[in-house]
């Protein structure tokens, strides 16, 4: 009985553990990787190529939730964006996708960082977040 009670005090806590590992808080915003969209959501694709992203500006609505499908058209690139709490690998062939809902107002620089070639420096953008 004590050896039941704790494998299932032990599969609790891994649960919990790798539940609250999705949600990541930040001053800004709420993210977490997404693997599908929920009904409702907005989503933004983004494309990543050398050495832009498209769109590179983007317009999000405080506390409305979105999810960033980003895909890559050549070789694997990044995604950062670090007051929004965002980073993530974008890998040709492969849709990576990330949840937020931004909970201030004001313009956010993102960058490619993964290195890609000569003109990488330029590899940015600009999010949005309106009232």
């Amino acid at each position: 009985m004590k050896r039941r009670k704790l494998i299932v005090t032990g599969i609790t806590v891994v649960v919990i553990m790798g539940t609250s590992a999705l949600f990541l808080r930040s001053e800004r915003g709420q993210v977490n990787a997404a693997t599908t969209p929920v009904k409702g959501e907005q989503i933004i694709r983004i494309t990543a190529k050398k050495f832009a992203y498209s769109p590179s500006q983007i317009v999000l609505k405080k506390g409305d939730p979105v999810v960033l499908e980003l895909t890559s058209q050549d070789r694997e690139h990044g995604f950062r964006q670090e007051e929004l709490g965002i980073r993530v690998d974008v890998k040709p062939g492969e849709t990576a996708r990330v949840r937020l809902v931004p909970q201030q107002t004001g313009s956010f620089a993102f960058a490619c960082d993964v290195f890609c070639g000569s003109g990488h420096e330029e590899m940015a953008g600009e999010i949005a977040v309106v009232d």
